[in-house]
């Protein structure tokens, strides 16, 4: 009976054995069709990455790419801001929340700081300062750039931190703030150069967190996207360095909120911005917009 006992037990694990071979085999053989599927298809389809490193726009996705989601990106050995941006150029974005009951107070002694920063040579130059109209209320929004990058920027920064004058001017500002914050970024080289103009105007700000490593992707999506969007006047695209990091601001000018409106309407007549709609808003972690109006001593009215 022990015989016939320990015989049974071991045909038993014979069996089982069997059926898991059995089951890999068809999984491996899953993995193998699967994977020869989808180099057929590449090769079929003869995908090319867009100019700039890195294509999520390929002229012709396959079905087989859109089931699973496949992601595109040619390694380099460029950084993203290296491959994105064309100059030794600076910008800092300024987020100043200012207390309601000081307001007109704040901008006056922010023009004040502005004729310092340029009376003292500290090589900083205001691109754009504004409130916001709609978003984040009593918020204040400053674009500073800094030609010749990060040692222009290190200048700046000290005569900021040990001169007298600003001293005494962070001591009356302070007063007058919730909280503030700041970030250095990089423009995109397919954006227009952030220059003066002449207003009246808005100003949309539309800021996106994205998520990590999709910048190149961004880029890609967005320097055939704002091929579409010329009528609504861009004015710049920053992408962030220090401070916050894979955010990207787009700014963008408009006589009224109704042009806006009709604007962005009007863009989706355009064959090929639908597109790059649907390949941009899933490289999105969060997103807000802010309508932003010119102080009096903005370069951008």
């Amino acid at each position: 009976m022990a015989a016939v006992s320990l015989s049974r037990k071991v045909i038993g694990s014979i069996f089982r054995n069997c059926k898991q071979t059995t089951c890999i085999s068809k999984n491996s053989s899953r993995a193998i069709s699967s994977s020869m599927l989808l180099k057929a298809e590449e090769k079929k389809d003869g995908e090319a990455p867009l100019e700039g490193g890195g294509g999520d726009i390929p002229s012709q996705k396959s079905w087989f790419h859109k089931l699973l989601n496949v992601r595109t990106i040619a390694p380099s050995k460029e950084s993203h801001a290296k491959s994105l941006s064309s100059k030794e150029v600076l910008y800092e974005v300024m987020f100043h929340s200012v207390k309601p009951e000081y307001m007109e107070d704040y901008l006056k002694q922010f023009e004040v700081y502005q004729n310092l920063m340029h009376d003292k040579n500290t090589g900083a130059e205001l691109k754009g300062s504004f409130t916001v109209e709609i978003g984040d209320q009593d918020e204040a929004i400053h674009i500073w750039e800094y030609q010749g990058g990060y040692p222009v920027l290190n200048k700046a920064t000290e005569v900021y931190r040990t001169d007298r004058d600003f001293i005494e001017f962070r001591k009356a500002r302070n007063k007058m703030l919730r909280a503030r914050r700041n970030q250095v970024l990089l423009s995109f080289s397919f954006w227009p150069e952030l220059t003066a103009r002449e207003g009246p105007n808005i100003y949309e700000m539309r800021s996106y967190t994205l998520k990590a490593g999709t910048v190149i992707e961004w880029a890609n999506n967005w320097s055939r996207g704002i091929q579409f969007r010329q009528s609504s006047n861009p004015v710049t695209g920053l992408f962030s360095q220090i401070g916050e990091l894979y955010q990207v601001h787009h700014i963008w000018c408009y006589k009224d909120l109704q042009t806006r409106k009709e604007t962005r309407e009007a863009a989706w007549q355009k064959p090929g911005w639908d597109e790059v709609v649907q390949y941009t808003v899933p490289l999105i972690r969060h997103m807000e917009t802010r309508i932003l109006v010119p102080t009096p001593f903005s370069p951008l009215q």
